[in-house]
């Protein structure tokens, strides 16, 4: 039979694209009859603290000589000694959804501690499975050979497309974690000038992650008086997700980089337009007659996009019909574990 070892942080079931990858995987590979361990390492990655690395180090002293190791990167980027003391004794791989120095919010010494210290890291495995081309290609800047990398996409379920609401008001849909990197706060300010259109939008995704930028999206929306308007709806399973997306006519979401964008997947599965940014990923997963994708961080733009999905319903049909089309090529969850098994045997034997 054969075996793989998950190494991940924190607890693998946190609601975030990056463990929903991981948790598919590891049932995709049982299901074509692999053994999958699941190897916890400690929440405070990519930022351990002594007692993480000493946690991580034993944690993989105890994994066989010879085992093939999938290495998360959120982790791996941050123990660099580690993964070169493991590098002859076990068969390393790393998955990379985007790499650790990409995330909003960090200062520029912060930065390019991590560019470093995953660059070292990235050196001691045999291989890497990037979750998109995009992350495929910003490698290059880590000094990964393409030889040694494999891109392995997420999967997307099969949706019924969303009937959406059914009154005059357009209903907006962002599923996203409260985050720098998500852009909500670009988002709330280009919606705040567009009051005179008929729009509500619902924010799906943890208030708990980063409270501080959730408390400060919360004065953000008091202060442009858009509490009757937009909804902080905090975290949902894919149960509660449902009910959100089949009342949506749009999903938005200003992010600042995605190593692929399930949740814009997902958006496409269900047929919604999409307006987004033109950031990490994002334009390979949204083809052009499917979404309006503005550059990062730019409001301006943003709320252009915004005003004619919102006032034009021709526009909106028109992306709708550009989704339907696209969710014939999201690729399957199935197919996603059948292509990282080729992948890992080919990156390790």
């Amino acid at each position: 039979m054969r075996a793989l070892h998950l190494v991940l942080p924190g607890d693998p079931a946190t609601l975030s694209g990056g463990y929903e990858y991981d948790r598919r995987i590891a049932a995709g590979l049982r299901a074509l009859g692999w053994r999958v361990e699941v190897h916890a390492l400690d929440a405070s990655f990519p930022a351990p603290t002594a007692a993480a690395l000493a946690h991580a180090r034993a944690a993989l002293a105890r994994i066989p000589d010879g085992a093939l190791v999938l290495l998360d990167g959120l982790a791996l980027g941050a123990m660099p000694q580690i993964a070169a003391a493991g590098r002859d004794r076990l068969r390393l791989v790393a998955l990379v959804h985007h790499p650790l120095a990409e995330e909003t919010g960090l200062d520029a010494a912060s930065a390019a501690a991590l560019r470093e210290s995953e660059t070292r890291a990235l050196a001691a495995v045999r291989g890497v499975i990037a979750t998109s081309r995009a992350t495929a290609r910003a490698l290059a800047a880590y000094r990964v050979d393409p030889a040694r990398i494999r891109v392995v996409e997420p999967g997307t379920d099969p949706a019924p497309l969303a009937p959406g609401s059914t009154g005059d008001t357009v209903e907006l849909l962002c599923v996203a974690a409260v985050i720098p990197r998500k852009g909500h706060a670009v988002l709330v300010e280009a919606l705040a000038a567009l009051a005179h259109l008929p729009w509500r939008l619902a924010c799906v995704g943890s208030l708990e992650r980063d409270a501080a930028t959730a408390a400060s999206l919360r004065r953000q929306i008091d202060g442009c008086r858009l509490a009757g308007r937009v909804t902080l709806a905090g975290e949902h399973g894919r149960a509660g997700l449902h009910g959100f997306y089949a009342q949506a006519d749009a999903f938005v979401l200003a992010t600042f980089h995605e190593g692929y964008g399930m949740a814009f997947a997902e958006a496409l599965a269900r047929g919604l337009p999409v307006v987004g940014t033109r950031a990490g990923a994002v334009p390979d997963t949204v083809p052009p007659d499917a979404g309006l994708l503005v550059p990062p961080g730019d409001v301006a733009a943003l709320r252009e996009a915004l005003a004619r999905v919102i006032g034009d319903p021709a526009t909106r049909a028109r992306l709708a019909a550009g989704a339907r089309r696209a969710r014939a090529d999201l690729p399957p969850w199935p197919q996603t574990a059948a292509t990282l098994a080729l992948a890992l045997a080919d990156l390790t034997t």
